[in-house]
């Protein structure tokens, strides 16, 4: 099943159009998207009792937005691809770093991308998005607390995040539309291989980025196990879960986007999301 943002109403994507969940739920459920991770169990249970060809509708994709609007908490895990470690500059770690996203980047999955600097750089990652509160789960049981998977950009202005010291990560990737994800979620019963998609990101048509979520480090499941051990994962929370090599910062010379620039980002089995580089309002100073 398929589960989309439409214009800000919870909409079930199937192969002849949209179904409005609150119209065909008659109210049972609310056209907020960001309210049915609370009820993600319930949810399935009513969707997939549904007839999923009546009253569907087509969907515009300009219409898009993400699919979890308002996540309490997005994680991020880096260097969890072992080439793009070393791409980075870095040794393969054994435990990947994570940091968060700030909430206000996150956005849908087509439309304009403001570059504030001339260092931004693309990352295509699979997201995860909880939908069953997580807390010191085994990565045995962890995908039972996962509601599906979208794709998302890890968007990164390398010059902020390289400030000081200390790498800024967070501050770094959190400019206003660095979180693209959609274009819906895909629940887990859609893959044949949880761990195993394709993701490839090109940027004005040529591929930058190719490579399978088998080459992760760590597995969702062993990300859910350890960041549940720490703070519980809340339903509608998003976990960006690492992009393989291929980067602009590790080219020679480092190549970074500009305006005027296209970046598509796909993911085997769920879709492809879409960005229009343009100037920023605000520069980096």
């Amino acid at each position: 099943m398929r589960i989309a943002n439409v214009d800000g109403r919870l909409t079930i994507v199937t192969e002849v159009g949209g179904i409005d969940v609150e119209r065909a739920s008659g109210g049972r459920y609310p056209a907020d998207p960001a309210a049915v991770y609370p009820r993600w169990t319930e949810f399935r249970e009513w969707a997939g009792s549904i007839d999923d060809t009546v009253d569907a509708v087509p969907i515009d994709e300009a219409t898009l937005r993400a699919p979890s609007p308002r996540p309490a908490q997005v994680f991020a895990i880096g260097l969890n691809y072992g080439a793009h470690a070393l791409e980075a500059g870095y040794e393969i770690p054994e435990v990947p770093v994570t940091f968060t996203k700030f909430s206000t980047c996150i956005t849908g999955p087509h439309g304009d991308l403001p570059i504030p600097g001339d260092a931004v750089d693309w990352e295509v990652e699979l997201v995860a998005i909880i939908g069953v509160l997580a807390t010191h789960v085994s990565p045995d049981d962890a995908w039972r607390h996962v509601a599906g998977l979208t794709v998302g950009q890890d968007y990164s202005e390398r010059r902020v995040q390289t400030l000081g010291q200390t790498p800024q990560f967070s501050l770094g990737k959190s400019f206003p539309g660095f979180g693209p994800t959609g274009p819906w979620l895909v629940t887990l019963d859609e893959f044949d291989d949880l761990d195993d998609l394709a993701l490839e990101c090109r940027v004005n048509g040529e591929v930058m980025q190719s490579g399978r979520t088998r080459d992760m480090i760590l597995s969702v499941p062993g990300i859910v196990s350890r960041l549940s051990a720490v703070c519980p994962l809340l339903p509608g929370d998003l976990i960006f879960t690492g992009t393989p090599d291929g980067v602009g910062s590790g080219r020679t010379p480092p190549v970074y986007l500009r305006p005027g620039d296209e970046v598509v980002s796909t993911i085997e089995r769920i879709g492809a999301i879409r960005q229009r580089c343009v100037v920023a309002a605000h520069a980096v100073v």
